[in-house]
């Protein structure tokens, strides 16, 4: 599915991706497209009680709601220069873990990704408007 969207949008972008009923969810796109924002909303949308951040530096970030249950992990593979290093994080065992996972930079860890996952891709159209596009990977 393809939509045209602002910033204005993104609350109910979020949600319709969460009714997609994945849990797993892989973001593409270049440097500034809206990923972090994207998947700040959709954290949001769960009931996260941080507001979500990148988690360029540390790879990875928890979200968990007001009863202090995850709810999520966010992961940032930019920075990552092989599969090795994702494994080195136990990612193996966030993703057996059932809750929902977003990752910026799948591309980065291609032979890791399971088969059940929406793969979201972004796409800048002007300073104030992007497009997505999904579909089941």
């Amino acid at each position: 599915m393809t939509i045209l969207y602002t910033i204005a949008d993104i609350p109910g972008i979020a949600g319709g991706l969460l009714n997609t009923q994945h849990r797993f969810f892989c973001f593409y796109g270049v440097m500034g497209t809206g990923k972090t924002t994207l998947v700040k909303a959709m954290i949001q949308e769960l009931g996260g009680q941080d507001a979500g951040h990148s988690p360029t530096f540390n790879l990875v970030n928890e979200y968990v709601n007001s009863s202090g249950e995850v709810i999520g992990y966010h992961f940032d593979f930019y920075r990552i220069t092989s599969e090795e290093e994702a494994l080195d994080l136990g990612l193996e065992e966030y993703f057996s873990s059932g809750v929902y996972l977003f990752i910026e930079w799948p591309e980065k860890i291609p032979n890791l990704i399971p088969e059940d996952h929406l793969a979201v891709h972004l796409q800048f159209i002007d300073e104030t408007t992007r497009r997505i596009e999904y579909s089941e990977g």
